[in-house]
Formats: structure tokens, sequence, C-alpha cells
């Protein structure tokens, strides 16, 4: 089964981009059938609704829930568009109905996902707030938690384009945690769970973006809503869509997210129908683990001066998304400069020594735009050379 192509398949064309509000999602929930359940679960800060949905009639349970972090839509979309293929009432589709009972959260953070930003209406990192649940929508999340009593939780998230796979010097495409449920960090019989289910999702992103999967770091913080949920036993997995080639509206990364949730859930499946199998600590240690070392542009060998100084540098930039008109607008902004060997590009240039010019002066500079010429011949804008 070519699960890319079925994501490609059933891939919601209404919701798009970056930007996933209520209001792109309400006209999704009113077009599933009654099959699904829709219920408004409560309301954020600022008094918007919180949806869930809910399918299916079998035994086994999974909670999962999206954009806690209001600004991180790419697990929506991938979310939706594996809705949208069970609501095709298919052969395959209906099997997922028989065999679990699924509650969904799509936005949990409505007034973040409005304003697109990381944080609550009250400033708050919901994801810092599992424990002390200060907030309405944790206390939602909270509440759903205890009276669905889930088998698996899938926390659903997407990491910046800085993340690349240790060792392999590619992007890290999708990235998976089983969280720690201990300061030590040991595994015991729910994190292993949660390990088996990963490893079974990488079996199927492996043969689509071979070496761009990665293990998240699993420091532990019980006030992280992985690491609280796994302190109560209850398996949890950490889903993180990140970066692919020219792909910063993470359209193309929707599909591996419906890939993960899809082979996520026969994972599941798996570990009812058998034991935890052998090894399989040994195969989730072996993902490569989620590296910071990307930009998504690197400047090599650019000739610059300094303090009466000259010399060759390699310097990067990246990309500040800015909520612009209900439009995210990418804005290149120059973030390190005199950089070691070590770091990559999205996106990289050899500079061949040409000289460094802009209206700043001859030396890049923090927090500046990517606007620039080499040579006074070459230009840049908002990153990129201009041909």
């Amino acid at each position: 089964m070519n699960l890319q192509q079925l994501a490609q398949q059933y891939k919601y064309s209404n919701i798009s981009g970056r930007y996933v509000t209520n209001i792109q999602l309400e006209p999704f929930l009113v077009s599933l059938s009654p099959s699904f359940k829709i219920d408004v679960i409560g309301k954020s800060v600022e008094s918007k609704p919180i949806y869930s949905v809910a399918f299916g009639t079998g035994k086994k349970k999974i909670l999962m829930w999206s954009q806690m972090h209001g600004n991180e839509s790419t697990t929506t979309k991938g979310l939706i568009d594996f809705l949208h293929f069970l609501n095709t009432n298919t052969v395959l589709s209906s099997t997922f109905f028989d065999e679990f009972s699924v509650l969904c959260i799509p936005i949990l953070n409505p007034d973040g996902a409005e304003r697109y930003t990381r944080i609550n209406a009250n400033l708050v990192d919901l994801n810092r707030d599992a424990k002390d649940i200060t907030q309405p929508e944790s206390k939602i999340l909270r509440q759903v938690y205890l009276e669905f009593k889930p088998d698996f939780c899938f926390n659903l998230h997407d990491q910046r384009t800085i993340f690349g796979t240790e060792g392999k010097d590619l992007p890290a495409t999708m990235s998976f945690l089983a969280p720690a449920y201990n300061e030590e960090r040991e595994y015991n019989d729910s994190r292993l769970k949660a390990v088996q289910v990963i490893n079974k999702i990488n079996d199927y992103l492996q043969k689509i973006i071979p070496n761009q999967v990665g293990r998240f770091d699993d420091s532990f913080n019980d006030n992280c809503i992985g690491d609280y949920l796994m302190t109560q036993n209850t398996p949890t997995l950490l889903f993180e869509a990140g970066h692919y080639q020219n792909d910063y509206q993470r359209d193309i990364v929707r599909e591996f997210v419906f890939v993960s949730l899809f082979s996520g859930m026969i994972g599941v499946n798996e570990i009812y129908e058998n034991d935890i199998v052998n090894n399989v600590l040994d195969k989730y240690l072996n993902i490569p683990q989620n590296k910071k070392y990307f930009f998504d542009f690197l400047y090599k060998n650019v000739n610059v001066f300094k303090d009466d100084i000259e010399k060759i540098i390699t310097f990067a930039a990246q990309y500040e998304e800015v909520l612009d008109d209900g439009k995210v607008k990418f804005v290149a902004k120059i973030q390190a400069v005199e950089l070691s060997s070590e770091y990559k590009g999205h996106v990289e240039y050899d500079a061949e020594k040409k000289k460094f010019n802009s209206e700043f002066g001859f030396y890049p500079l923090i927090s500046k735009k990517a606007d620039f010429s080499l040579n006074k011949m070459l230009n840049f804008y908002n990153g990129l050379q201009l041909f």
C-alpha cells in the first residue's frame, strides 16, 4: 500500500498554507458524515470554541490533539486529510472505525492559531502547563483525558527548520519521541509501547523520506504534556512535522503526517495483537537524534570588511514568519555570522570570495534583512539571489 499516494488523494485542498484557524476548520467539520461526532468541548481564553471529533467503536482508544502551539499547523492539516480519508466510507477506512475509538482535538489553542503565535492569549505556553493546568485550554485537555481514558495519546506538533538528522546531513522532516516518565529517562512498559509504535511509523517513512526521520530530545519535564502523561502510565507519542526541501508552506510535509497517523494506528493495533517485540529499544535508538545545525540560507566564502580588517567568512539567514492580513509571510533576516563548517543551509551559496555590500555596510549584521549584493553585481533580496 502506498500511503503517500493515499495522502495525496485525500488531501483536503480547501485548507493549505501555514495559517490554519477555526475559520478554516469549521467548514471541514460540517462536511463530515454523521459517523463522526463533533462537539464543542470548551472555550479558549477569548471564548473561541475548541472542537473535538470522535469516531469509531473499537476497543483501542486513542486521544490526539494538534495546534497546542497556535503557529504549528502542519499536523492539523495532516489530521484533517486523515479524517477526510476516513469520511469516504470505503472498506479500508471502515477498518479504522471497527478497530479504534478515537477522539481528536484539531486546534487546542484557537487564540494562538488566530494570532499565529506559539502561546495562548494569556501568553502561556500550553506545553509547559500540563501539570499546573493554569489555562482553560489545559484544563479542557486534562478533562478530556480523564473522561476518555485513552490507551494511547498522539501529541501533534511542528518543529523549526533548524533541525537535521544527526550524521545524515538532511533536514529532520518528521521527528518523534517516546517521552520520559522520570528524571532518569528509564524505559517502562508504557514507554516501550510508544517506542514500538514509533518504530512502525519509521518503517513506513523510511520508504519515502529515507534518513529524514529524527528522534527528539527526551529531557524530562513533567510540566510538558507528553512527559506528564507518561508519568500517568499512558503511552504517548510526540509527533514533530519539520522541513522538506522547498516546502515552506508544509503542504508536502502534511502528507508525511498522514502517513505517520495511518501507520501509527497500525502500530497500536499490532501491540494489542502481540507482545512487545524484541530489540524494540535498539531499533528506536538507532533513529538519528535531532540536531540544530541547519539555517534557511547559508552564504559561504564571503569577503567582508570590519574594523579595518578584511576576511572570508560564512554567514546565515533565517526566515522570520510574520502574519500579515491573514497570510504568513517569510522575512529572511541575518541570523549568525562567522560560522564554522559544521552548519548547513537549506539553500547554500558559494560567494567565491566576492565582496559583501549592503545599505548597512560591508559586514552582515544580525537581525538585519538579508538584502545585500556581492561585488555589487549579484543581488540578494529576502535571502534569495535575484536573476
